[in-house]
């Protein structure tokens, strides 16, 4: 069986997670296709260090995404893999024998403190040359700028900045690419202009037909993606793949449903959320939603 093939045999299951991944895939094939639809993606939780770089990269580079929201941390590992770092496996130490070992953990994912060595040295001579030429930028420019400024063809900036995708990064000093530009800030005029984002957010959302988001996680990137389309009564189709629960009442775990009520998803709009590990969904809707443009033209 295709990746389709298994994924519409799903469908057959009504309204459980399969049935649920089923109709994100169709939905998704049709938005990414659409050239009417400007197609947000929101990023939060380890995507990057989780194996999505490449999916997300590839999708990019192929004109499937339109505008990239996502954490700063997976900024900031984008860039450790783009400067020869890497993510690591298969370690059994404790925690504690993991920090005297200088590394760190991210579930059962590691990174060593030697690839954020290189990390701190290369991501400094990129801040100085940025600031040469500015001394007050918006984040988005500024991560267009690192994107021209690192040359690994694999890498997310890279690619969103040699195909004129913006990045939208709000939370991006919570990172530790956010901590060195802190650091560098110490010595040197470099300023982020974060409200100078939402001139360019507004005229996107402003001059799209449709609007679609694609939402891994919660948190602030998907808050960002789905407020900035208020200005407009919310955006017209959303997929959401989490792990959150609702009953707390948190936007990660919210029902897109709930969006409607805030004008952040139009009434009549086209709404799918799967419950799962985005990092084993979203390769499989790819895949699928892939195989299923292939197929109609």
């Amino acid at each position: 069986m295709t990746t389709i093939q298994l994924i519409e045999e799903m469908g057959k299951s009504g309204v459980l997670g399969a049935g649920r991944l089923y109709r994100a895939t169709k939905l998704m094939s049709e938005v990414i296709k659409d050239p009417e639809t400007t197609v947000f993606l929101s990023v939060a939780g380890p995507m990057v260090p989780g194996g999505l770089r490449k999916v997300i990269r590839d999708l990019i580079a192929n004109g499937y995404v339109d505008v990239l929201i996502t954490s700063g941390a997976n900024l900031t590992h984008d860039l450790l893999e783009a400067f020869g770092g890497s993510h690591y496996r298969e370690h059994e130490e404790t925690d504690e024998e993991l920090c005297q070992m200088g590394m760190g953990r991210i579930a059962d994912i590691y990174t060593k403190s030697e690839d954020f060595e290189v990390f701190e040295s290369k991501i400094n001579l990129i801040l100085g040359k940025i600031a040469e030429k500015n001394s007050n930028i918006n984040i988005r420019e500024f991560i267009t700028q690192i994107g021209h400024l690192i040359d690994d063809e694999d890498s997310i900036i890279h690619t969103a900045a040699q195909k004129g995708v913006p990045i939208y990064a709000p939370g991006l000093i919570d990172s530790m690419l956010g901590l060195q530009l802190w650091m560098f800030t110490q010595e040197n005029q470099l300023t982020l202009d974060a409200a100078g984002d939402m001139h360019e957010l507004s005229d996107i959302v402003y001059g799209s037909g449709k609007v679609a988001t694609l939402i891994l996680g919660g948190g602030l990137p998907k808050h960002y993606a789905l407020a900035s389309n208020i200005l407009t009564g919310g955006v017209d189709a959303a997929i959401q793949v989490t792990l959150d629960r609702s009953e707390a009442g948190s936007l990660g775990g919210a029902p897109l449903e709930e969006a409607k009520s805030w004008a952040k998803a139009k009434c009549g709009s086209r709404l799918v959320t799967v419950i799962g590990d985005a990092t084993i969904i979203f390769p499989l809707m790819v895949s699928g939603a892939m195989e299923l443009i292939h197929k109609q033209d």
